[in-house]
């Protein structure tokens, strides 16, 4: 094999991809290969910078991913960890959304190469691996019903009083109300439905006829109702007051909160 010939042709498709436009505010557009899921092409932007050139997204990559995701919950939590430790091991600096390098001009070309592939790293963070996706979603659970009571009613992890051995008992979210607290169960995987059904089952038994929280109502938020096996589910349904199939179910979430507590 003729490895010059090879690296000839090779640089020169990869040039052929990579374009310099000058726009009027000064900047210069560099036209990639890197593309979103959607086929929109990253958006790169050269100017000078402090030791040579500015690689930047000028806040173009969060931009995109606002328009399917809640920007929110990329600052906090397990999302929040993951953008911080993909911005350190890029070499990205970060300022108000935007996203940007600064490179000696010698360096340009490692640098897009680079800047793209982070790029293409924060985006991933849309896809989290299923470990990853059931970590955050007691944190989205969290949020949602937050915005519904207010964060200041929500208390997370919460162990009733009076009840035997209650540490090994804790309900994810309890809410105070007026017709009694509402105790919240969050469901990703057949594990946690089996758990929750024994929780909920463990202090209606304990907590009959006696403390303020004997009138507790079980409601439960499954990540996905799908993939629970049928008896695992038949049980907890038996057992929970009221279900809502999916996070995304809001205001199906909202109705049942609201008439669990008024």
């Amino acid at each position: 094999m003729n490895t010059e010939l090879l690296k000839k042709t090779i640089c020169s498709s990869l040039c052929a991809d990579v374009e310099l436009v000058l726009r009027a505010d000064g900047y210069l557009f560099v036209t990639t290969p890197f593309t979103f899921d959607d086929g929109d092409h990253y958006s790169m932007f050269l100017k000078p910078g402090p030791s040579g050139v500015r690689v930047t997204d000028r806040g173009t990559t969060m931009m995109h991913l606002s328009y399917a995701n809640d920007l929110k919950k990329f600052k906090d939590g397990t999302r929040g960890a993951l953008l911080q430790q993909i911005v350190q091991s890029s070499g990205f600096q970060e300022e108000d959304g935007e996203f940007f390098i600064d490179v000696p001009g010698e360096e340009l070309g490692s640098a897009i190469v680079r800047f793209g592939q982070g790029l293409t790293r924060i985006h991933d963070l849309t896809f989290l691996n299923r470990v990853r996706v059931q970590s955050t979603f007691y944190e989205d659970l969290k949020d949602e019903v937050d915005a519904i009571v207010g964060a200041d009613q929500v208390k997370e992890t919460f162990f009733v009083p009076n009840v035997p051995q209650r540490e090994s008992y804790p309900v994810d979210l309890y809410i105070p109300g007026e017709r009694g607290p509402l105790f919240i169960f969050g469901v990703p995987d057949q594990g946690k439905a089996r758990l929750a059904t024994i929780i909920i089952q463990y202090l209606r038994h304990h907590l009959q006829g006696h403390s303020e929280f004997a009138r507790f109502k079980s409601m439960v938020v499954f990540q996905d109702q799908s993939t629970i096996p049928h008896l695992d589910r038949s049980r907890l349904l038996n057992a929970a007051s009221s279900v809502v199939d999916t996070l995304q179910a809001r205001d199906e979430m909202r109705f049942k909160i609201d008439e669990a507590l008024h």
